[in-house]
């Protein structure tokens, strides 16, 4: 894109703001974008997982990230969103720049955590896994159908510890306020860094809506404030450049709220680093404990008891029914965590359920993924499901199946195809590519049925952050 396609009140505060380096930065959306992707340290846990990892290196040649431990560049035509080891969650597409922030943010295993705008879930999978799947992550996303999506990156890169939300950011202040030690906001923004990806979005540019978006997240932060814990920190972030939506905002944000400190801000420029551009603030919240009248309000969440699936006898007696199938199954398997029923769907909600929140808390929102979704019930019998497939590792189940990324068989596995098997494997099998799990099969005379769900059945690259 030449600079003459850029909006021309665009390129004249760019000059304002940059001065001598605004020829270089607007010279940068001449050059081909960047691309990249982070390998998912949840994936990366045995010799198998470090062995694919490797050889992903080599099969793309890969470049680190220098921001990003797990982060790295590729260059076309490498296409690494059609290869198995993106269908088994061993990386997540991302644009580099955008790896920034979740390291920014630092979450800790064991810690309760907000992403508040999380589609596609770039972030989202990224804090994840710097928590080692321990403690709690809510991921948001308030347009349903951007919330799906997210659902199945959380899916599919073996998320355990998360449970996928869709309500507005009002909605969640009112569930969970003083509750989240680490907050993600990647804000909606005007997109400046998206226009070398997507020169459309150029054309959606002004000033107008520059304000516009800076009055929203203003909105959106006024929320994320209620949710913090005193002590809790919060990492806003944008991939646009302008002072309005990033300094500005900031500034208003520490003005109203004299508890919240800047710790550090970051930028990060596509002419003087590899990438799309990204700007990222850490900030803290002052005081280290909760208000009575905050802990009044999140133990009876905003009104509902604690009444509701835990006490439901149908619940119990499918959560006994999974763990005697586990227990036989999945001699690997620890079953801890909440249960939740919705329908014939039986799902896990992380430990937090237990002690400091409640399911209660989730009444009357849009929950796409309740936790992880470990069964549904068929006829008083269990069929596991897809996603706690994709949480387990192969010596945790009973029955295992490996094929190799290069051979055919992972290719019309992936297909939705059953496979021929040796006779004496039988029942349910963790299917998996060079010790990454992609699925469940049966297994019944020698034949490995796929169970792989249908909306998962073309190998294709996820819509991933970018």
């Amino acid at each position: 894109m030449s600079e003459e396609r850029l909006p021309a009140a665009y390129t004249t505060n760019m000059r304002e703001m940059l001065g001598q380096e605004a020829d270089a930065f607007l010279d940068s959306y001449t050059v081909r974008r960047t691309q990249g992707l982070r390998f998912n340290r949840l994936k990366s846990t045995s010799s198998f997982n470090l062995r694919a990892s490797e050889h992903t290196l080599s099969l793309f040649g890969l470049e680190p990230v220098p921001w990003c431990p797990e982060g790295y560049y590729y260059e076309e035509p490498a296409r690494p969103g059609r290869h198995p080891y993106h269908a088994a969650g061993l990386y997540y597409i991302q644009e580099p720049s955008a790896m920034s922030a979740a390291e920014l943010l630092s979450p800790l295993p064991g810690e309760t955590v907000l992403d508040l705008a999380a589609a596609p879930g770039g972030k989202t999978t990224h804090i994840a896994a710097l928590m080692k799947g321990q403690g709690l992550l809510i991921s948001n996303e308030i347009h349903p159908e951007r919330a799906k999506i997210l659902a199945e990156n959380v899916e599919r890169l073996g998320l355990s510890n998360t449970i996928v939300t869709s309500g507005t950011p009002g909605e969640l202040s009112l569930r969970f306020p003083q509750t989240f030690d680490r907050i993600m906001l990647d804000a909606p923004c005007s997109g400046e860094g998206m226009f070398r990806k997507d020169p459309a979005a150029a054309l959606e540019w002004s000033p107008k809506h520059v304000e516009m978006c800076a009055a929203r997240q203003w909105d959106i932060l006024q929320d994320a404030y209620i949710m913090l814990k005193p002590g809790g920190t919060l990492a806003y972030s944008t991939c646009t450049f302008n002072r309005i939506e990033n300094e500005e905002v900031i500034a208003r944000f520490t003005d109203s709220y004299p508890d919240m400190e800047l710790i550090t801000s970051k930028r990060l420029w596509p002419h003087l680093q590899k990438g799309e551009g990204h700007f990222v603030a850490l900030l803290r919240k002052g005081g280290s404990e909760e208000t009575e009248q905050s802990r009044s309000k999140r133990s009876t969440g905003s009104g509902r008891g604690k009444t509701g699936p835990r006490t439901n006898s149908t619940l119990r007696d499918a959560f006994q029914q999974f763990q005697a199938w586990a227990a036989i199954e999945l001699p690997g398997f620890a079953c801890q965590g909440v249960p939740l029923l919705f329908g014939e769907s039986l799902y896990l909600l992380p430990e937090s359920f237990k002690d400091t929140l409640h399911v209660g808390l989730l009444d009357g929102l849009r929950v796409p993924r309740a936790g992880l979704h470990i069964a549904h019930l068929k006829k008083n019998r269990i069929e596991p499901a897809h996603a706690l497939a994709m949480a387990l590792q192969p010596e945790q189940s009973a029955r295992s199946y490996d094929m190799t990324e290069g051979g055919v068989e992972i290719h019309a596995w992936l297909r939705g195809e059953s496979l021929p098997v040796p006779a004496e494997l039988h029942g349910w099998t963790l299917v998996s590519v060079d010790g990454l799990p992609v699925g469940w099969g049966k297994a019944s005379s020698g034949q490995l049925k796929n169970h792989l769900p249908k909306g998962l059945r073309i190998l294709k690259a996820h819509i991933d952050e970018q």
